[in-house]
């Protein structure tokens, strides 16, 4: 918002330019800065009033850098002793902020004869607050619905694969919740452990079978939003062992399971497998409840034969294929 901001926009764009790239995402700042500590949807009406204008100029540079969609990550929403805030208030208060930056982005767009934005909401479940008002991606399908956003039609979800498995949830059910509600936009990918902090690890390196089960979905349900690599290499690593290992070592075990996931779904006995369950023993529905389980229970072994065929083909032990880099 200062006067250098055109100056720093166009050193971007030049570089896109001059390295044949596009800008896809940007983001808003507003939870790092000390003016936040109370989160962007503070008592203070200032802060709030900063908040939207904050959201409002990120909406400005999306459409100047030409992307698609804006993130928002209101970490600090939430509190540190409880009575400290009115927890429904703060979250009408965020709406208001959310409802600055679509009402501005439709008044942007149309100038500029541009699609408007996806506003797309990070939910990660610890810090920084003690206590975050939206700690899930579940809790912001929530919200997205709750009547308070102006133009709920704009604003959608932006998962992070870690984010979602920190507090023990399970990923892959996330984003199928996303996408029942229509609302998985974006796609946050790395890999961590459960009920541990923010380790942002490469993607597939502690949970392949996971991954591989993630990309299975989303590519049976036809997704084609972005994938946005968010990870941090070992802190011990040097520039070249950023980029000449540990970025092309990540992109290539992303690609090698997006593969692997195309296969799982074009395997022959997974599809017998799946068909045999969806299909059932044929017998009636007649209320015996009995019945109808001795005439399926052999049918739930085609469960674990699944997941049996499945680690077979992330092992490459289904047609001799290796998974290495």
């Amino acid at each position: 918002g200062t006067e250098g901001q055109q100056e720093i926009l166009a050193q971007i764009k030049l570089s896109l330019s001059r390295h044949g790239l596009r800008c896809s995402m940007v983001t808003a700042e507003t939870f790092y800065h000390e003016v936040f500590a109370a989160s962007p949807a503070a008592e203070a009406p200032e802060i709030r009033q900063y908040a939207a204008w904050r959201l409002k100029n990120t909406v400005d540079i999306a459409h100047e850098l030409g992307a698609q969609f804006t993130v928002y990550w209101p970490g600090s929403l939430g509190y540190y002793v409880q009575g400290a805030i009115e927890e429904t208030q703060t979250l009408r208060w965020y709406a208001d902020a959310l409802n600055a930056a679509t009402t501005h982005d439709i008044e942007v767009a149309q100038r500029k004869n541009r699609p408007v934005l996806k506003h797309c909401l990070e939910a990660k479940p610890f810090e920084p607050q003690a206590e975050i008002l939206l700690p899930t991606s579940d809790a912001m399908l929530a919200f997205i619905a709750s009547g308070l956003l102006r133009h709920p039609e704009m604003v959608g979800l932006n998962p992070e694969y870690l984010h979602e498995l920190m507090w023990g949830g399970a990923p892959r059910a996330a984003l199928a919740r996303a996408l029942v509600a229509g609302k998985l936009w974006h796609f946050d990918v790395n890999d961590g452990y459960r009920l541990k902090h923010d380790v942002d690890i490469g993607v597939g390196l502690v949970n392949p079978l996971d991954w591989l089960n993630v990309l299975v979905l989303l590519r049976s349900h036809g997704y084609n939003g972005p994938f946005n690599l968010d990870y941090k290499p070992p802190r011990t690593t040097s520039n070249h062992g950023v980029f000449a290992v540990s970025f092309p070592s990540a992109v290539d075990r992303f690609i090698t399971l997006w593969e692997m996931a195309g296969e799982v779904l074009e395997d022959p006995v997974l599809r017998e497998a799946i068909a045999a369950l969806k299909a059932g023993a044929g017998v009636k529905a007649d209320g015996d409840g009995a019945g109808i389980f001795q005439a399926n229970k052999d049918l739930l072994t085609l469960h674990e034969l699944i997941a049996h065929r499945m680690v077979q083909i992330l092992l490459g032990l289904h047609r001799g294929r290796t998974y290495s880099i």
